[in-house]
């Protein structure tokens, strides 16, 4: 009987979908089709925009927007804490971007930049060159199934 019991339970509970308001605590950041930075851009999502989190998924999160659409975001944009927007008496940077958190996450940032490039051992020519390339998703989830990749379906 306690067998039966735990088993409804499960089954009820698995059909649950956690519904938590989380802010955004980048600058800007896409709001994605499938959990996976390849994924189509739905909308753009702001700092301190209000999103609600219907489930999560290896990192990512699906959320609905105050607007209504749906898509997915990276865990690493969203916080549980409220951000509380305020007027100020100067203009003030509100957030940082994506690619700021990613890079301060390795421990890059402009000032490590500088003193790299001023390092005159150091050929950047390559690094450069490869900036410079424009690559889109389509061909980057093309070359991750030819090669067999996580990540080559979208």
């Amino acid at each position: 009987m306690k067998v039966k019991v735990l088993a409804v339970l499960l089954v009820l509970c698995a059909g649950i979908t956690f519904a938590a308001s989380m802010s955004v605590q980048v600058k800007t950041s896409k709001l994605r089709s499938t959990p996976s930075q390849l994924g189509r851009i739905v909308a753009t999502v702001k700092y301190g925009d209000v999103i609600q989190v219907e489930s999560s998924k290896r990192g990512w999160y699906a959320v609905k927007t105050a607007d209504g659409k749906k898509g997915w975001l990276h865990e690493s944009v969203l916080s549980s804490k409220p951000i509380a927007m305020r007027a100020g008496t100067t203009d003030a940077a509100v957030g940082v971007s994506t690619d700021e958190v990613a890079l301060a996450g390795k421990g890059f940032n402009e000032q490590v930049e500088a003193k790299m490039k001023a390092d005159k051992s150091l050929d950047f020519t390559w690094v450069d060159r490869m900036i410079a390339f424009d690559i889109s998703s389509d061909q980057i989830v093309a070359f991750r199934s030819q090669g067999n990749l996580p990540g080559g379906e979208q």
